[in-house]
Parts: structure tokens; sequence; C-alpha cells
């Protein structure tokens, strides 16, 4: 048997895969890494830490498995997207990793879409204007940090540094630049007014490669470390979001992925770049003659986070007794009010928002609160609120690339029964839960087996992936959401005028000190 390594580098982990040629997992890491906010809007990591992180996992799942020499056939990457590393010119870092959810240039975002120059950006390259993006980022650095700016050498994201640290080569794949906003999906280059509005010129920048490129000839020091043989190549491989359809196999058409972790997503993919005339979906490169459409959320699992930190502190002591998971209590208590919440609607804007409101002052709000409604209908309200908003998500993707057929759900929530079952009813779509339970590890090992020769069809994916839940709509349920669903769209409209104030007054004074 021969072995391939999907490693997923994400938000808060890097999780790591070892898998058989036949999609069979056999041996799994996850190793985490803090998020630095020092002040309010930052969202900042190690890249250091997130290497070790990385070279952890590898030489875990290695050291676990013991293979015969030669069958490890290679190594994948996934990455989350819209990170930026300011290099010096020994490459060496200036900063920590900015992450997407760093909210520090929503002054660039918004004069950019005041000017009118951030919809013909869009246009060109696929990616909304938001704070998320090493676009806005970079101009921010160039007002505001002027010294590091100009100290820079090169921009890079985190997968670009950590291939440069084993390798000694500066490669960005088509699909992490297509997330920069300064990639243009027309003529796969990098975008010649993006980089105008940045300053950075193109040899301030990673080579181009295709998703499918190989390193090898790794650094001897790094693989003696991880236990890998130096000549084992490494598939660079694509964004996270691209490869979770992989994963799923939803590369067909029609065939949604609907993802929430830490946050969440839902995309689709199609054979060729498509726009959204109203700027709400994005569009990123996977392969050849496939690309993904979708819009990304901030507010997924973070959110029922927050429930369980701020609302229920008596249920976190009750399911500790009980020796219970906290979550699992929690659903329980929600499962017990009824579809709705008793018309108590919850927007999950805890962090901003990205699709498909693009806004990063947006902020949550409980709407309907009466005498009647308890903290269990607040919990039930605030997981109606996140998979509202991915319906949102949906509606605005079915207007670019039309109905969904079927659903393929992903991501730490759906080990729920309760929200699985909600998924289906307020979107009123079968939803089926594939067994692969690390989508995007298992997309990038794909790719990489793709790459390598190993199959010669990413539909190979259909053989790795078994659905275990397969969901039906409830009629006493969804009948509830189509009543509150356009009650939940309003709201967030009208809400949105006052969306800037809020988060202006929050800045001033300073809500996030000493917190």
């Amino acid at each position: 048997m021969n072995y391939i390594i999907g490693v997923d580098i994400g938000t808060t982990s890097v999780k790591t895969l070892l898998y058989n040629t036949n999609g069979q997992v056999e041996g799994y890491a996850n190793n985490g890494y803090p998020l630095y906010q020092d002040t309010p809007d930052m969202a900042e990591e190690d890249p250091e830490e997130i290497f070790s992180a990385m070279a952890s996992g590898i030489t875990s799942v290695l050291r676990k498995a013991d293979l015969k020499n030669g069958t490890l056939k290679g190594v994948s990457f996934s990455c989350a997207m819209h990170s930026l590393i300011l290099l010096d010119k020994n490459h060496k870092p200036l900063t920590r990793a900015i992450t997407w959810a760093d909210n520090r240039s929503v002054d660039y975002a918004d004069q950019l879409k005041a000017s009118g120059k951030a919809k013909e950006l869009y246009e060109r390259t696929g990616t909304p204007v938001h704070p998320m993006t090493p676009l806005t980022k970079i101009m921010w650095l160039k007002d505001n940090k002027k010294d590091l700016y100009d100290k820079t050498r090169w921009f890079v994201g985190i997968k670009e540094y950590i291939l440069y640290k084993l390798f000694g080569e500066l490669k960005e794949d088509y699909s992490i630049a297509n997330a920069t906003g300064m990639f243009n999906i027309f003529n796969m280059d990098w975008d010649e007014e993006a980089l105008k509005l940045t300053g950075v010129s193109r040899d301030q920048l990673p080579e181009l490669v295709d998703t499918t490129y190989q390193l090898k000839g790794m650094n001897k020091a790094y693989a003696k470390v991880m236990g890998i043989d130096e000549d084992v190549p490494f598939v660079i491989g694509a964004s996270d979001g691209p490869l979770a359809n992989l994963g799923v196999d939803a590369i067909q058409p029609g065939v949604v992925a609907v993802t929430i972790g830490t946050s969440g997503a839902v995309r689709v993919v199609t054979d060729k770049p498509k726009i959204d005339p109203k700027g709400r979906v994005f569009c990123y490169y996977l392969s050849p003659g496939k690309w993904v459409v979708g819009g990304p959320v901030n507010n997924g699992g973070i959110v029922f986070r927050w429930v369980k930190d701020q609302l229920c502190a008596p249920e976190k002591v009750t399911a500790e007794q009980m020796h219970m998971d906290p979550y699992d209590l929690l659903t329980k208590i929600a499962a017990q009010v009824p579809a709705g919440s008793d018309g108590l609607i919850f927007h999950p804007y805890l962090g901003g928002e990205r699709a498909p409101i693009w806004d990063a002052n947006a902020r949550g709000s409980f709407f309907g609160l009466t005498r009647i409604h308890t903290r269990a209908h607040m919990i039930r309200a605030a997981l109606e609120g996140i998979v509202y908003n991915l319906y949102t998500v949906s509606l605005a993707l079915e207007e670019v690339v039309g109905k969904p057929t079927s659903i393929q759900a992903t991501g730490g929530f759906a080990r729920s029964e309760l929200w699985r079952q909600m998924l289906a009813d307020i979107f009123e779509q079968n939803v089926n839960i594939p067994e692969s339970f690390e989508g995007t590890a298992l997309g990038a090992a794909t790719l990489g087996m793709y790459s390598l020769g190993i199959i010669d069809d990413l539909a190979k994916v259909k053989d790795f992936v078994g659905v275990t839940n397969a969901h039906k709509p409830n009629p006493d349920n969804y009948e509830a959401y189509r009543e509150l669903v356009p009650i939940y769209i309003r709201l967030s409209r009208q809400l949105q005028s006052e969306y800037k104030n809020i988060a202006e007054f929050q800045r001033k004074h300073d809500i996030a000190k000493d917190k």
C-alpha cells in the first residue's frame, strides 16, 4: 500500500492526515496555535508557531504509522486564505501572519467601495473588496506602518512562507493568489491596477504556479526532524474553500458544499469563472476547468462558543458534573424549543461579516425578545441565525449559478443531529453528511494524488467519500422558517445603515481593552 499526507493549515490549527491511496485515513494529528489580538480589529498569528505545528503534525503521523521506505508518495497542502506576511530581503518575517479575520484595513475597503473601484476590482479578481484581503491590508500598511512597508522585500502568505523554509522556493498557487484580491482570474496573472493601489511591484510577489505544482529536494535538516525522505514531492495544493468542495465530492454542477467550522461557507463548482453583478460571492480557482463560486461567513461555530461562554455558565457547570460535552448539552436544550424559537431571531454578526453583506462593521443582535423567551430560546435562535445567514448566501449564489440539486455538509457542526436537520429545514434541501470528517485535508490529498499521477481524474474522490447521514426537510419545521427568513433578511438590510455608527462607538471607547 502507498500513502499520501494531506496538510490543512487552518485558522486555529494545522490538521495533518495520512491517507492510503484508497482514500482511507491511516493517521491524524491536530496541532493548534494562538490568535494574537493586541488591539481592536487585530487578528494575527505567529508564522513560526504555525510552521512548528505543521512539522509536528507530519512527524507525529509518520512516527505512529511507521511506513515502509518508499511508500509515502507525497505531501499535499490546503491553506486558509487571505493571510499576509511581510518578509525582508533575507526572507525573514517583519510581521506576524495577518489573518483574514483582521479588520484594521476596514477604512480602505470602504474607500474603494465609495470610489467605485471596488466593483471594478471584483469584476477582474473575483474577490469582493473587504479588509480580509491582502490588497486592503497592504494599502493600510503602506499608510500606517510605513517603516515596515519600506523594509519589505516580499509580500507572501503563510503557505508560501512555510514552503520557502522547506524548499528555498518562493511560489504561490493560483488558488491562494486568487484570494489576495490582486489576481486577475481572466488572464491568470497579478492584476496591474491592484498592484498600483498597493504600490507593490511584481517582483515583490512569489512566482505563480498551478495548484498541482510539485516541490522537491527539501531542506535536509527539516527532513531529518520530520522523519521524511528529502526527495518526497510536496504538492503546493490550493486554498481551503475549493479543497473543501473537492473533499466532500461537491464538484459536479448543482452540488453545493456547506461548511460550518469556526467560520462557514456555501460553495459550488463551475467550469469557468463566474461573477455576481451584485458582488456578493467570490470566484476562486481550484484546478483547470474547475472554479469555486460561493460565499464565506465569519460567524459559524465561533458564535456557538460565545453562547456557551457568555450566556450559559450554569449549563457549563452542569455539563461538567454530568461528564458531558457542554456543546452536546446546549444542543439538547435547544432541541426542546420549537423551530423558529417562538419568533426570536438572532443576527450572528459577532465578528463583522463577509458574505452576503460584506460589512466588517456588522454587529450581532437578538430581535423579537419577549418575556416568554428563555435562555433555551436564545441558544436555539443563535444556532438558527448561523444557518439563516448561510441560507442568504445560498440565495445569492442561486442567482449566479442556478438552484442547487443537493447539499454536501461538513465541518464541526455536522456532528450535531439538530444542526443537520436545521440545515435541511431552512434550506429545504436534502442534506448529505460525508463520512470523511476532514474534507479539506482529503481534498488536498486527492489533488495531490492527481498531481502525482496516482489517480487520473479528481472525480475519483467519490470513491473516497461515504455518506453516513442523510436528512430530508421536515414540513413541520420549514413552514416556520419560510415566515422568519424574509424578516431576517429585511432586518439585516435595515440595520446595515447603523452598523458603522455602532462600530465607531465601540472603537472610540475601545471595548476590547482589558478583555
